[in-house]
């Protein structure tokens, strides 16, 4: 006797609703557990290399230096659940301390290196930081005059421990009194639940959240990462994006040692020139960063001299990357296997990613598929239906990879994660009828202009074809009789020759609807930018409107 013959394929094929399968489980480590197994698996190949300093480690002596910090930190009355601050610029230092709070299960808080006095003194108080371990300076901050300013305010701070300085050799050698196995027996006692890490949210109003993840939401993030561009013992991941983002210490730190590949530091901060030297001295095959940084590599007078055959794939994720762009980074920079990823901090961060394979059209109009073991939804923002395929709507998570909640704020965690555990992004997005996403907006960014949706990256995408525009941010500003009118900020090719509204309007005419082409232009040496790279749009629209 037979089954059935007349199963029915699901409505969920033709709404907005994906899940990933994998072909390996998910990992059930703590991060110290997974460090253990790269440091039994390749004692011998380097881990991490510091190309401003030339100090490098291979896994076994990583795997010593990140336990002779943890034991330093132990020397100092660090116990399981408190949190250690990191307020750091890239460099070895700053991985080890990731690794070494995460072995002996303290929870390391990322701390931005452009904060000043008014938002440290916020972070330290709201995470509640006992140790706080800082750079000494870098640029125009001096860190330690900044940390002296507000350490009375700070009640539960009881140390601070610079790099490069003798308070940072103290607390290695105090770890002398900690016998080597305590750091074992403390791992042996974390759940791969715990949390691990807070990360702070650049909130356009307000104070920043303290997403709260665990080891199983980076870890796994991560790892999964890295398998998705095919990482292995044998690849090397130039990492000029910032560490105390999760672009850094997630997809690019433990996406590494997840798989046995090399960190290799470029420079403290971006530098378009050193990023480039790192790539053809250390023969990296991986190189990370956000459309601006590539933009840069790819503008230096010598870019055709450096040796970049060695690059086989990276990560550009943080913006949309412009179409010309793309075919750059994969023709001259070798990067053929290149990958786009989406995500959020409170995601750990990334929810779709495309795929080695995937041809340029879906690397450029995408940002790829879900990842296995998580699930995206498209919803209507007002009623919370997942929408159509092809139907623009809220992108939305769920699984492994949604955060543990904001640090002590209840109430706003709910307010970003729904009953049903999806984290809802703000991001306006499209599924495809194949699975893949396009964003089409932030919810907020979105322009109503006369009753119609005009969203941004649409026109941005079409203005980038222009050929006196280098690049352009467009923004929604008020106006009287629509609401919004659609502004095109641009920075021209030639500084003497900039496009003018009128070439740009006649660029746009009958290639796009009258509804969107832009009424304003602003020509702009340099976007407002943060310090991970993205364009604040926030900043843009307010600039508009006092000179209006």
């Amino acid at each position: 006797m037979t089954g059935p013959t007349n199963t029915q394929v699901p409505d969920s094929a033709r709404l907005s609703y994906a899940h990933g399968t994998g072909e390996v489980p998910l990992l059930g480590d703590t991060i110290g557990a997974n460090l253990d197994r790269a440091l039994a698996a390749f004692p011998d190949r380097e881990a991490l290399v510091d190309v401003p300093s030339g100090r490098r480690w291979t896994y076994a002596e990583f795997g010593e230096a990140v336990d002779g910090v943890a034991r330093g930190l132990l020397a100092h009355g660090v116990a399981k659940g408190d949190r250690v601050g990191i307020w750091a610029i890239n460099c070895p230092e700053w991985v080890l301390v990731q690794y070494a709070t995460a072995r002996i299960g303290a929870i390391m808080v990322n701390i931005n290196p452009a904060y000043r006095a008014h938002e440290l003194e916020y972070v330290l108080n709201q995470a509640g930081i006992s140790v706080l371990i800082s750079s000494l300076a870098h640029k125009s901050s001096d860190y330690r005059a900044l940390v002296d300013q507000v350490r009375g305010r700070c009640a539960e701070l009881r140390e601070t421990v610079y790099i490069g300085d003798p308070s940072w050799d103290a607390l290695v050698a105090a770890g002398a009194s900690v016998p080597r196995e305590r750091v074992a027996e403390l791992g042996a006692e974390l759940s791969c639940d715990d949390p691990v890490n807070i990360q702070y949210t650049s909130g356009t109003t307000g104070f920043p959240k303290g997403a709260t993840l665990s080891h199983h939401n980076i870890l796994n993030n991560g790892f999964w990462v890295g398998r998705t561009i095919g990482y292995s013992e044998q690849d090397r991941v130039c990492l000029p994006v910032p560490f105390y983002h999760c672009f850094g210490m997630v997809m690019g730190n433990l996406a590494a040692t997840s798989h046995g590949a090399c960190m290799v530091i470029p420079a403290p901060s971006f530098d378009p020139k050193a990023t480039l030297e790192a790539v053809q001295r250390e023969r990296c095959t991986s190189l990370y960063g956000v459309p601006t940084m590539f933009i840069a590599e790819l503008n230096l007078p010598d870019f055709a001299s450096y040796d970049l055959s060695s690059l086989r794939t990276g990560i550009m994720a943080g913006s949309p990357c412009p179409v010309e762009v793309m075919k750059r980074v994969v023709a001259e920079m070798h990067m053929e296997e290149v990958s786009i990823c989406y995500g959020m901090t409170e995601t750990s961060p990334v929810s779709l990613q495309t795929r080695m394979d995937d041809d340029l059209e879906h690397r450029t109009g995408t940002v790829g598929r879900v990842l296995p073991y998580l699930e995206v939804k498209i919803v209507d923002p007002v009623t919370g239906v997942t929408q159509p395929r092809g139907t623009a709507g809220e992108l939305c998570t769920r699984g492994y990879s949604v955060m543990l909640g904001y640090w002590n704020e209840p109430e706003k965690t709910a307010e970003a994660i729904d009953p049903a555990r999806f984290m809802h992004t703000g991001d306006l997005a499209v599924m495809r009828e194949d699975g893949y996403v396009e964003i089409v907006g932030r919810i907020k960014d979105m322009i109503i202009r006369g009753g119609e949706n005009v969203y941004p990256r649409e026109i941005e995408e079409f203005l980038y074809g222009h050929p006196k525009v280098a690049d352009v941010q467009v923004v929604g500003v008020p106006h009287e009789r629509y609401g919004e009118e659609v502004l095109a900020c641009v920075i021209p090719r030639d500084a003497g020759d900039p496009p003018t509204l009128e070439d740009v309007r006649a660029f746009c005419d009958g290639q796009l609807a009258h509804y969107k082409i832009p009424s304003r232009l602003r020509i702009l040496d340099a976007f407002p930018m943060t310090v991970s790279g993205k364009v604040r749009k926030v900043e843009l629209r307010e600039q508009a409107a006092r000179e209006a």
